[in-house]
């Protein structure tokens, strides 16, 4: 507690790298948008990229109203000497709950404190970053849904799932829960509270919602493959804010985090065209672009707590095991139409697991600090198995309980406001059933009522109908 006349003052420095940070993990979401866009198929890549968009909507309001209190607050019961208390699970009811000033008396003109020192970031600042993680981990789940969900049964899952999964799972990890706290599992920047997080619940979500119809006789190909490398590289772009914004303020482990996060991502883009040469004979660009977000996704937790060199091994590793994992759900029967669980999941457990491996208190002095996060070196760096045995604790944990819960709430959103589509509304595309849009306008140039020329208010000629060839369907394996 502050003394009196204690009076702290802005870190400018700090606070200007929070905020761009800010603004570069709030471009991630329009980048995941892209990307799971581009592997979609035309006549439902609107609807895929309204999934994300709208996660901006939805979450920012949740998150304000209650969402940062009860991932962050710590005013409730702390537990007394080592027991168990209510902030081991959940953060405060009354805390922040979206106001000025909340009825303990804080204020979020108050500075936000990180291992027990001011980091000078008015606690608003913090709010605003780590609310662009809430929005892109709810919808990261969206892909494994793609081509076959209802826009409103998507929100009311997302709303359900980011109030009773991502936010207690949020405090567990970073906000003094028991994962971080009386675990001491280490998650630089999320690779449980995000990655693990979003892909448990889009395997759940996407066994309760069903194969889309075709899977996998037919082919469900990406419609455009610039859109997957555009997207991949926004998320490339936005991710240094996501890794290396999450030391919060401007220091040695945030340029090790921002290193890391770069060379991680190169060596699983390599380790993923490698795979798909000895496999299929050729390296593709959606290879590319694939193996870059799994070597982003991986070095996600370990980021700040690793060698740059270290880095580049787990790199490769989660590019070429990921790029494996994508084939389960053929093998399993699972229909995860844009891979959430093969480079999310699967991901997010390498990353996770390589901090017990690699983790070294000389990249990051606060990894051994018993007054700060008290955790163990990693294997290779004299501390045994006892980290590696705490990460694989914490990953389990998220993994089953989001699985359970998400799978829940599917269910329910199922069975009341519906969360599938028709099987009609499906093959004819959900763009035009759910959105009344399409994101191509494909009719001939000539003159027919919703080309380009009428969208630009002029009329032109009909041709005769005796001349009008009405053309034939087109089938599920051309319009993809």
């Amino acid at each position: 507690m502050l003394l009196a006349e204690e009076v702290l003052t802005v870190d400018t420095g700090n606070t200007t790298w929070l905020l761009v940070s800010s603004a570069l993990v709030l471009l991630m979401t329009p980048g995941l948008a892209f990307f799971y866009g581009g592997l979609n198929r035309s006549k439902s890549v609107l609807n895929m990229m309204m999934m994300s968009f709208s996660c901006i909507g939805l979450i920012s309001v949740l998150w304000l109203l209650y969402g940062f209190s009860l991932s962050f607050g710590s005013n409730e019961n702390k537990g007394v000497d080592g027991g168990w208390g209510v902030n081991d699970f959940i953060g405060s009811f009354t805390q922040y709950l979206g106001f000025a000033k909340g009825t303990t008396g804080t204020t979020f003109s108050e500075f936000w404190f990180a291992g027990g020192a001011s980091t000078g970031i008015p606690t608003y600042v913090f709010l605003v970053f780590q609310m662009m993680f809430a929005i892109i981990t709810v919808a990261l789940i969206s892909g494994s849904l793609s081509d076959r969900t209802k826009f409103f049964g998507w929100l009311l899952f997302a709303a359900g799932w980011f109030t009773l999964v991502y936010v207690p799972v949020a405090h567990w990890v970073w906000g003094g829960g028991f994962i971080g706290a009386k675990w001491h599992a280490l998650d630089f920047a999320g690779g449980t509270a995000v990655h693990i997080n979003a892909g448990a619940a889009a395997l759940a979500a996407a066994l309760v919602v069903g194969k889309r119809v075709g899977w996998p006789k037919d082919t469900f190909k990406p419609h455009n493959v610039p859109f997957v490398a555009l997207g991949a590289g926004l998320l490339w772009f936005g991710w240094f804010g996501f890794n290396a914004g999450s030391e919060l303020t401007a220091d040695g482990t945030a340029a090790v985090a921002f290193v890391n996060t770069q060379v991680a991502t190169a060596a699983a883009l390599l380790g993923w065209l490698l795979v798909e040469w000895i496999r299929d004979g050729k390296p593709t660009l959606v290879g590319a672009s694939s193996g870059a977000v799994a070597g982003l996704v991986a070095i996600t937790p370990a980021c700040g707590f690793i060698s740059p060199w270290a880095a580049i091994i787990l790199g490769l590793v989660a590019g070429a095991v990921c790029a494996l994992a994508v084939s389960l759900k053929y093998k399993f029967g699972y229909d995860d139409s844009l891979d959430v669980v093969g480079v999310h999941f699967v991901g997010g457990w390498i990353g996770s697991l390589a901090i017990g491996l690699f983790a070294n208190a000389a990249v990051n002095s606060w990894i051994t600090d018993p007054n700060i996060l008290g955790a163990s070196n990693g294997l290779f760096y004299g501390g045994g198995l006892t980290q590696l045995g705490r990460q694989a604790a914490a990953s389990g944990v998220v993994s089953v309980y989001s699985f359970t819960v998400a799978a829940i709430i599917a269910w329910v959103v199922s069975k009341t406001a519906g969360l599938r589509v028709s099987k009609d509304a499906e093959v004819g595309g959900i763009d035009i059933s759910e959105h009344a849009e399409s994101a191509y306008d494909l009719s001939p140039a000539s003159g027919g009522g919703s080309g380009a020329f009428a969208l630009a208010g002029i009329t032109t000629p009909k041709a005769p109908v005796a001349e009008v060839e009405e053309s034939a369907p087109v089938t599920e394996k051309v319009s993809g």
